[in-house]
């Protein structure tokens, strides 16, 4: 998959761009979501600039819808059944003009209700930008030991 290879692709990448929409478990306001960026970051050593759209707007999110409407024609009249019916009909969505889908289904088990505490917040390196700093922000990869 791609997120798998990407520095191969890019070993020259110093950054990684994420739009993400304002709601859900990605959303601006997210603790959670916040310190797993700034573990990725101080893990690859990029610095990871987010850029969420403003809440109400996800239908701005061209690259999914566009995606989408492919994924659905895709399984129309096929039973989703399972959790592995769902992820080999994504991975078998195609376009004319050359899109492919590739997907993955995740199998691990992760842990609910993680709380992140005010100090854990603190010590996060995330720099609002100018233009609505609570949506658009970078977060910097921390030295080793912080």
């Amino acid at each position: 998959m791609a997120g798998k290879d990407g520095r191969q692709r890019y070993p020259a990448a110093r950054e990684l761009t994420i739009t993400a929409d304002c709601g859900g478990s990605n959303a601006s306001r997210t603790r959670l979501w916040k310190l797993e960026l700034q573990k990725f970051a101080d893990d690859t050593g990029l610095t990871i600039k987010v850029r969420h759209y403003p809440p109400g707007t996800s239908k701005w999110n061209k690259i999914e819808h566009r995606l989408f409407c492919h994924i659905t024609q895709n399984w129309r009249a096929r039973p989703l059944i399972d959790r592995i019916a769902v992820v080999e009909l994504i991975a078998a969505t195609t376009t004319k003009t050359g899109l492919t889908v590739e997907s993955a289904l995740d199998t691990r088990t992760y842990q609910k209700g993680i709380k992140v505490t005010k100090a854990q917040m603190d010590s996060l390196d995330i720099h609002g930008d100018k233009f609505h700093p609570e949506w658009n922000y970078a977060v910097i990869p921390r030295k080793p030991n912080s």
